[in-house]
């Protein structure tokens, strides 16, 4: 054997999951003069896997054998072994992982295709899959070495925009576990809707407002003078709508989660929106988010007046945001994550240290 070279087994033990199995397993190891190399369990739908991978002398392979065997009866499991001699360098634990995720309310066999086909085609491999959440969306998370960050970033992106999920890419290593400022857009990805559009339902000219939204998020039209034109069509409006349409408001799937986990984790969590502070404010406060900045509707008599209060919270704005809440908590640029859907979005994205395109418009899967 060379001396780059140490004698290993593989054990894999499958069968239903019950209390007391990797007990029995390890107890069953433990008599012998062995490390532990590497481990992973799992259980799916009542299924134990269980793999351990271990450094021994050749001349315990039998005897460890055997009593892996009748263990495995006592236990009613199925336990395998394999037993060879192991480079130094590939019982190493990779460096420079990347993390992918995918998400989707839907996750199909056509997806994981297509994403394991990119990563094998940017050079990449898969050392790792695992689900990270299940309701109610499903969130799979794929570690990959040997790939660069950014081209498989943009080849996921492709992916992503084909299948009709939405993926994220991140580098490894100790950085990821820092605090981070996840900064996120509300119209269509903090929440469902378009805020603008239900208030133009409430006067009858949503028609309208819908097809100056559509162009500005593709960014066919100037974010400015688009949202003045549709405030615009808004203006002798009670401002009673606003109370109305907070209650239409309707959370995106997982946002809820998602908020509460970042916040259990330590993450501080940011808005940043072209909409109105009158009707998210509430929201915000119910989700615990205190650091936000949205335009502002002029009010005269109880009436709307078809104006937008200044500054306006459009593209550069947004950008600027972020960089001031990171200032503000502390979080390097680096350390920022970005989260949106429209053209309005692209700076803040192109800012971060992370950027997600979530149901992104033509705009941003362009970018």
């Amino acid at each position: 054997m060379s001396s780059d070279a140490q004698h290993t087994g593989l054990i894999l033990l499958t069968g239903t999951d019950a209390p007391g199995i990797t007990q029995a397993l390890f107890a069953t190891l433990e008599p012998f003069a062995i490390t532990v190399l590497d481990i992973e369990q799992v259980v799916i739908s009542d299924r134990l896997i269980l793999t351990v991978l271990i450094g021994l002398s050749p001349a315990h392979s039998s005897a460890i054998e055997a009593d892996l065997e009748e263990c495995a009866s006592n236990l009613g499991v199925d336990i395998a072994t394999l037993f060879s001699d192991s480079a130094t360098s590939s019982i190493q634990a990779k460096q420079g992982l990347l993390h992918v995720v995918a998400l989707s309310q839907k996750l199909k066999p056509s997806a994981i295709t297509q994403i394991a086909t990119a990563i094998t085609a940017q050079g990449g491999n898969i050392e790792r899959i695992f689900r990270t959440a299940s309701y109610p969306v499903t969130a799979v998370e794929f570690q990959v070495s040997a790939a660069s960050v950014d081209q498989l970033r943009t080849s996921l992106a492709l992916v992503a925009r084909e299948v009709g999920i939405d993926i994220a890419v991140s580098p490894g290593g100790l950085a990821r576990l820092a605090k981070k400022l996840v900064v996120m857009d509300v119209d269509s990805t903090l929440i469902q809707q378009e805020v603008i559009e239900l208030l133009a339902a409430k006067v009858g000219v949503e028609s309208k407002v819908i097809e100056i939204t559509n162009a500005a998020m593709a960014g066919e039209l100037d974010f400015e003078a688009s949202l003045r034109a549709r405030v615009a069509l808004l203006a002798g409006a009670p401002a009673e709508i606003l109370a109305e349409v907070r209650s239409e408001i309707k959370l995106t799937p997982g946002a809820r989660t998602l908020v509460k986990t970042l916040q259990k984790l330590g993450h501080e969590v940011a808005v940043v929106s072209g909409g109105f502070t009158s009707v998210i404010e509430p929201l915000l406060a119910e989700l615990g988010i205190t650091n936000y900045r949205a335009n502002g509707l002029e009010i005269v008599d109880g009436k709307l007046t078809g104006q937008v209060l200044a500054p306006i919270i459009d593209r550069a704005a947004k950008a600027q945001a972020l960089r001031d809440f990171a200032t503000k908590t502390g979080v390097t640029l680096e350390q920022t994550i970005a989260i949106g859907d429209g053209a309005n979005d692209l700076d803040m994205i192109a800012a971060a240290g992370l950027g997600i395109a979530f149901n992104a418009k033509p705009a941003v899967r362009a970018a």
